[in-house]
């Protein structure tokens, strides 16, 4: 499900609110102090800013409104990337010359170089993603000295959208200060590293991604001349990976490179033979492993098995669950116990 304001997946970042105000100098400098220093000039409407913030081992996410019309010029990026997601209304933003409509439910990525302007609708609020350039590099397997050559703005194409949810929805589900830490941290990692990869491969094609998504890439590109959608061999070595996995971190490059596709071919396979996206294929098949042992393992909690299976989040797990099963794990848990 797509964020918006009111998702409950935002509900851990809403705990740390920053600050609130309706004056313009202590929202200029709050801001600026988390994400650029900018010139900000305000527009239509009455000032109602409000600023959210999580931090993770290397990322940090934002949830950010100035109530009226605003218009922001920041300095260009210092080794960093910014990925807005408007949750309502909209915002227009040039970057180094590329003009982007970000309406409600689009992401754009933001790298400026030479200069950035945003003009924010009344009302709008955006979920923001601020990723170090230094993640990029470690993800790319490029020495820090090495330049990413990143392109300064562009639109996530919205055959991405379902995919950029899901993992920043996963990675907001880590951010619940509920179960187990170490567990918690092995996934967080696993996550950001995915994020920062999704970006270089999806989003950003003329930058170096790692050595392994090269030969991946340039496997699935043989592939794609011989098969567009993918064998059902294929389809079948993917499912054998992800069962072998259920309880350890899978990345986009790992089932791409199990089927021998390019990211590109893995989507269209995934629709293909199971209606959906790759990331969102393998959380169900977790999720019908996590039923399978609310079922039959007699000692094992809720909490347990969710976390177990890479959710972080008891009560998005038990949402997930009933989409996927209409009944909470909890009445699972009755049904194997007997009781009415």
């Amino acid at each position: 499900m797509p964020l918006s304001p009111k998702s409950e997946a935002l509900s851990p970042l809403y705990r740390n609110c920053l600050f609130r105000s309706d004056n313009a100098v202590e929202t200029h400098d709050h801001v600026a102090r988390e994400l650029s220093d900018h010139v900000l000039r305000w527009k239509r409407g009455t000032p109602d800013t409000a600023l959210f913030k999580a931090e993770l081992k290397h990322l940090r996410v934002y949830a950010l409104q100035y109530g009226a019309e605003v218009e922001v010029t920041p300095q260009p990026f210092d080794g960093f990337t910014l990925v807005h997601t408007s949750l309502r209304g909209g915002a227009e933003i040039e970057c180094d010359g590329t003009v982007m409509n970000v309406s409600e439910g689009r992401t754009a990525v933001l790298s400026p170089q030479q200069n950035v302007r945003l003009r924010w609708l009344p009302g709008t609020q955006q979920f923001i993603v601020k990723v170090p350039n230094a993640l990029m590099l470690e993800v790319s397997g490029r020495s820090p000295e090495e330049a990413l050559g990143l392109i300064p703005g562009q639109l996530l194409p919205r055959a991405l959208g379902s995919q950029w949810d899901l993992i920043t929805q996963s990675l907001l589900n880590i951010l619940s200060p509920s179960g187990d830490r170490d567990i918690r941290a092995e996934w967080r990692d696993h996550l950001e590293r995915n994020l920062a990869l999704f970006l270089l491969v999806h989003q950003l094609p003329q930058a170096t991604t790692t050595s392994a998504a090269l030969a991946v890439e340039a496997a699935g590109d043989a592939a794609d001349s011989r098969l567009q959608s993918g064998s059902p061999k294929q389809m079948e070595a993917l499912l054998e990976y992800i069962e072998s996995r259920l309880c350890a971190p899978i990345s986009l490059e790992d089932l791409a490179r199990v089927a021998g596709v390019s990211f590109r071919t893995l989507n269209v396979m995934c629709h293909r033979h199971h209606g959906m996206t790759p990331m969102e294929l393998l959380r169900n098949i977790r999720l019908e492993a996590a039923r399978t042992r609310l079922l039959t393992v007699p000692s094992c909690s809720i909490t347990d098995t969710a976390l177990a299976f890479g959710f972080g989040h008891l009560g998005r797990f038990s949402a997930y669950y009933f989409a996927r099963f209409n009944e909470l794990p909890r009445d699972t848990q009755k049904r194997r116990q007997g009781c009415p």
